[in-house]
């Protein structure tokens, strides 16, 4: 047997998954590279020919391609890469990707879901501060939110007087008297109680008239 014939006999024999790892290697290198580049859109393609070509599977893989579709604005996708990802084993991972899919709720106004995610992203990982920070900054506006509604609704309907003073106190304060703007809305309360229809607008005069005093 001829030494060509002999090498050409060596190489068929080699196993074809030798193959498919070294194509696979390849791959996960170029949707590293892409990823790390932050190359969003090649980094969602680099990362599917793992997906659909080698049928590669791993949490780290699905909050990568959350993230990557995130960034790319296409958030609907990359919502269900993070609750792919959020069943990882790895409790750190996890908690990353509630907070993920936390912040995505919170841009679409969803924001009883994106407290939802934020609070199990704590569950998962207490040691998240960025998760913590979310949780507690939302639940605090909401509070704020769901205060300012009730105190609207029990705004009394202002009578055509507190209406009459609210005009002379606006006219002031185009002249950039707050003060005496306040002074008005404040005399005008003792005497009729629907003044109080105004109050943000009281608030907000007696902050400035403050802020000038000082």
């Amino acid at each position: 047997m001829s030494w060509s014939k002999l090498i050409l006999t060596v190489f068929l024999l080699i196993p074809s998954s030798w193959t498919r790892v070294t194509r696979l290697n390849n791959a996960i290198r170029t949707a590293e590279k892409s990823y790390a580049e932050a190359n969003y859109a090649q980094s969602v393609s680099d990362h599917m020919v793992l997906v659909d070509e080698f049928q590669y599977s791993s949490s780290e893989l699905n909050f990568d391609l959350g993230l990557s579709h995130q960034y790319s604005e296409k958030v609907d996708e990359a919502l269900t890469w993070y609750d792919q990802a959020s069943q990882s084993p790895s409790k750190m991972l996890a908690s990353f990707a509630f907070n993920q899919s936390g912040v995505i709720m919170g841009n679409k106004k969803e924001y009883e879901a994106a407290l939802s995610k934020f609070q199990s992203a704590l569950i998962q990982d207490p040691t998240n501060e960025q998760a913590r920070h979310n949780y507690e900054l939302l639940a605090r506006w909401l509070k704020r939110d769901e205060e300012r509604k009730n105190q609207d609704q029990n705004k009394p309907e202002p009578s055509d007087f507190a209406k009459r003073k609210k005009a002379e106190a606006d006219r002031l304060v185009e002249q950039f008297r707050f003060n005496d703007a306040l002074s008005i809305m404040q005399e005008a309360m003792t005497q009729d109680s629907t003044v109080a229809a105004y109050q943000d607008f009281m608030t907000t005069l007696q902050e400035v008239v403050e802020i000038d005093e000082n």
